[in-house]
C-alpha cells in the first residue's frame, strides 16, 4: 500500500514508523530482524531501509603505488526490502539516492523494486563521500534529487531509459526529503522551500523531514509548505540524543540546532545513563505535542537500535 493511503484510511489518527540501517556486509539478516522485532507491537505500517553509496580504499600495488578501489559496506537495499517484506508482511520503503549510482543502476533498482511489488520509494540526493567535502556526481548518475525524481515519475509515465516506446508503467509513490531548519546547503529558507515545492509540483507525494529536537520548528515548516501550496503528508524524522557526544555529532553532521534547554540538561548529566534518559524524556514529550498538532506518523531513525524508540513508543502508542 502507498505512504499516502496508509495515512488516509488511519483517518487522523498518528501512526509509527522507522527507518533501519542495512547490515555491514558478513553479517546475516538476522541482525535486521533483531533492530524490528521489539517495534513490531506498535504495528508500523511500513518500514524504511537507507541506501548507502560506495567508498573508496586505496590499496599499494606491486610496483609500490595506491590503486583506488571503490567498495560497498552493506547488502543493497532492495534484498533487504524484499526480505523485511516477507517476513513482516509490511510495506518496505527504499531510499534511492544519487551518490554512487548511474542512472542504469537506478533504472535496473526500480525494475526490481516493481516485480517484488514495493510500492513507495523516498528519493535523496545522498551524502558525500567521508572523502569529499562536498557532494561529486557519480559520472552517468544523478547531480540532485530533482533530477532523481523525474527519472521514477518517468518510469510512472512508461518512460524508461533507453526504450523508444512506451514500457509497462510503474507506479511508485515518491516521498523527499524536507528540511525545518534549511538543507545547509540553501543560502535560506525561502531558497529551500523553491526547491521543495518544485520536488512536490513534479511529482513528489510525501515529505520526510530531517530530524529537529523543537517542535515549533516543525510547526513553522508544516505553515510554510501549507501557505506555499504544498499539502502533502508531512512527516517528522525523529532521533532521541542518547550520547552526550551527540550534542556534538548531531549538529555537525545534520546542520541542525539543539534548544538551550535540552543542551543544558545534557551537560548537567553526571553519566551517560542520565544523557540517555534525558534524550528520552525530551522525545517523548516531542512526540507527545507532535501528535497534538496532527503530524501524520512519528518517524524514528533507529539506526539499527530499537532500545530507545521502543520506550518512547510505549509512551505515546
Amino acid at each position: 500500500m502507498k505512504i499516502t493511503e496508509h495515512i488516509k484510511n488511519a483517518n487522523g489518527k498518528t501512526l509509527f514508523s522507522f527507518e533501519l540501517l542495512p547490515p555491514i556486509k558478513g553479517q546475516s539478516i538476522q541482525g535486521i530482524y533483531n533492530a524490528i522485532d521489539p517495534l513490531m507491537e506498535f504495528k508500523p505500517p511500513f518500514i524504511d531501509v537507507t541506501s548507502s553509496r560506495e567508498e573508496p580504499v586505496y590499496k599499494e600495488q606491486a610496483n609500490g603505488l595506491l590503486e583506488k578501489v571503490s567498495y560497498r559496506k552493506r547488502p543493497g537495499t532492495v534484498a533487504v526490502c524484499a526480505a523485511i517484506m516477507n517476513k513482516y508482511g509490511v510495506d518496505a520503503v527504499p531510499h534511492l539516492i544519487c551518490g554512487g549510482f548511474t542512472k542504469e543502476e537506478t533504472e535496473y533498482a526500480l525494475i526490481d523494486l516493481q516485480f517484488l511489488g514495493i510500492e513507495n520509494v523516498l528519493v535523496l540526493r545522498g551524502d558525500a563521500r567521508k572523502t569529499e567535502s562536498s557532494f561529486i556526481p557519480t559520472v552517468g548518475g544523478h547531480s540532485y534529487a530533482t533530477d532523481l525524481l523525474e527519472q521514477v515519475v518517468n518510469m510512472n509515465k512508461g518512460k524508461y531509459l533507453h526504450e523508444e516506446h512506451e514500457a509497462v508503467k510503474a507506479d511508485f509513490c515518491i516521498g523527499v526529503a524536507g528540511y525545518p531548519e534549511k538543507h545547509f546547503e540553501s543560502p535560506n529558507l525561502k531558497t529551500d522551500f523553491k526547491y521543495l515545492k518544485h520536488k512536490m509540483d513534479n511529482g513528489a507525494e510525501f515529505i520526510v523531514t530531517q530530524m529537529f529536537y523543537d517542535i515549533n520548528k516543525y510547526v513553522e515548516f508544516v505553515n510554510s509548505c501549507r501557505e506555499a501550496g504544498i499539502t502533502a503528508p508531512i512527516i517528522p524524522g525523529l532521533k532521541p540524543i542518547t550520547s552526550s557526544k551527540q550534542l556534538i555529532s548531531l549538529p555537525k553532521i545534520f546542520h541542525i540546532d539543539i534548544p538551550d534547554a535540552l543542551s543544558d540538561a545534557i551537560q548537567s548529566c553526571k553519566s551517560e545513563a542520565d544523557v540517555k534518559e534525558v534524550g528520552i524524556e525530551w522525545m517523548i514529550n516531542q512526540c507527545k505535542e507532535l501528535v497534538k498538532v496532527g503530524a501524520p506518523v512519528l518517524h524514528f531513525y533507529t539506526m539499527g537500535n530499537p532500545g530507545p524508540t521502543k520506550r518512547i513508543a510505549e509512551a505515546i502508542f
